[in-house]
């Protein structure tokens, strides 16, 4: 809890289980958590098993595989119909510290902003921390195109740490996006589509064997994709071509808009 605003944090999950546990601990541990939503994607391992062992925790399983973009969707719609006020992604491959939990929720409770990412980008030490190389060059390179094509500054849209107030989760058309990878992209691009600010803070990133990450090939699929997803927001904002991503109608959110 948050000065009265209750914070649930929700984990999409898919093969977590020898991470899990940790994640989950140093969540609790922050002290402002009131509920944690576990959405499983058909794992094959014990993940859902220990899920169901954890305090304060909301389990809920896909029947089958259907993807991160999926995954997301049910992990927001459980979280607001489970009554938060501020939703917190935080991904149970221990590959995000859990200790910036307090500060995002901070900015959001607040209401300076409606969301709230960590970058790996703004502390200039991804690289060192062990981001492999072609991702950090395929990372600046999508960030400069879409900065460019979507008139924003921000050091990087791919990052999977993220912190949303209730109210923009449920303005945004979140069940046209993809149910794959590129739903993350996807989502950062509405909020810029509704003339919105996202805060960013610096957030270091663990690399590790049992850190979740996609393979080459599905990440070209995710490079191209992002890149489809700003050409559409230009094209769209240009009213040169309609898209369900970025209706005309752009309905206002109830909180005050902050210019930076």
């Amino acid at each position: 809890m948050f000065q009265g605003k209750k914070v649930v944090v929700v984990m999409p999950a898919y093969n977590a289980a020898q991470t899990l546990q940790r994640t989950y601990d140093e969540v609790m541990d922050q002290g402002v958590v009131d509920l944690v939503i576990v959405v499983d994607d058909y794992s094959r391992d014990n993940t859902v098993a220990i899920a169901r062992t954890l305090p304060h925790t909301v389990v809920h399983s896909h029947p089958k595989n259907m993807g991160y973009g999926a995954n997301q969707k049910s992990c927001y719609k459980i979280a607001l119909e489970q009554g938060a006020d501020i939703v917190v992604m935080v991904h149970p491959d221990y590959q995000y510290t859990p200790k910036l939990i307090p500060a995002m929720v901070s900015l959001i409770g607040n209401d300076l902003y409606p969301c709230v990412i960590g970058s790996r980008i703004l502390g200039g030490r991804a690289m060192r921390e062990g981001m492999p190389g072609w991702k950090y060059i395929s990372n600046r390179f999508l960030t400069l195109a879409e900065n460019i094509l979507m008139s924003a500054k921000l050091s990087e849209y791919h990052t999977g740490y993220r912190a949303f107030s209730r109210e923009l989760l449920e303005s945004l058309p979140l069940d046209v996006n993809s149910d794959d990878f590129v739903f993350d992209n996807q989502v950062l691009a509405q909020i810029l589509w509704y003339d919105y600010t996202i805060a960013e803070i610096s957030c270091p990133a663990k690399y590790f064997e049992e850190a979740s990450s996609i393979n080459f090939k599905r990440s070209v699929k995710y490079g191209f994709g992002c890149l489809g997803t700003a050409l559409t927001y230009r094209l769209a904002s240009m009213r040169l071509i309609k898209s369900p991503l970025f209706p005309r109608n752009r309905p206002s959110l109830p909180r005050q808009k902050v210019k930076v």
